[in-house]
């Protein structure tokens, strides 16, 4: 597994390698934070669907498919830059 949240030494990388540093960061924060968003649109629509308001759980449970197809580009972008760098393992 190649996690990464931040870049390396920017010196030992030609730029297309950072360009695929770049997209294993950014394919990272993006699903992390697309997946926060899917659970708290999962506890706002199924876990406190008394107290709120209907269009706010109509609402969240349209951002819970949207904010799904999010994380999977966010892996597709991450998958694009471990393969760039020559990982065989995803």
């Amino acid at each position: 597994m190649y996690s990464q949240f931040s870049l390396k030494n920017p010196y030992q990388f030609n730029q297309i390698q950072m360009n695929y540093q770049k997209c294993i960061v950014v394919g990272n924060y993006t699903m992390i934070f697309s997946l926060l968003i899917v659970f708290a649109c999962l506890i706002l629509s199924f876990g406190f669907e008394a107290s709120v308001n209907m269009a706010f759980i109509i609402a969240a449970h349209i951002l819970t498919i949207v904010f799904a197809g999010v994380f999977k580009v966010g892996y597709v972008v991450r998958c694009v830059g471990v393969h760039g760098l020559g990982y065989k393992v995803f």
